[in-house]
């Protein structure tokens, strides 16, 4: 492993185990692919939320900060966040139709 390995692999690790209710269960992979260096993190499914957090936002945060120091070791980092299984997935355009607006919720308080 050389030094750049270890300092991303390393960063990722310690940043997302400050942040979970879990940090025994936290595993990072490093792999190299055509785009250059993939950071895959599993975490303990109880703690998805804190890793995405609201709207993204700190998964966005991690990304930004990974990118930075690919940047200062002339390397190009992506995360891959793994979804564990039984999660939610992606919404679809149906499941979210179904949900309701604020004013239908109002409505039916209203009765």
């Amino acid at each position: 492993m050389t030094k750049v390995e270890i300092k991303d692999q390393e960063f990722l690790e310690i940043v997302v185990k400050a942040i979970v209710n879990h940090p025994d269960d936290v595993v990072v992979e490093r792999t190299l692919d055509e785009r250059g260096v993939l950071l895959t993190l599993k975490v303990n499914p109880e703690d998805m939320g804190y890793v995405i957090g609201r709207e993204g936002s700190t998964a966005k945060s991690i990304r930004t900060l990974l990118r930075i120091i690919g940047v200062k070791n002339n390397a190009r980092l992506n995360l891959k966040i793994v979804e564990p299984e039984g999660g939610r997935g992606p919404r679809t355009e149906e499941a979210k139709s179904r949900g309701k607006s604020v004013s239908d919720v109002v409505g039916d308080l209203a009765l």
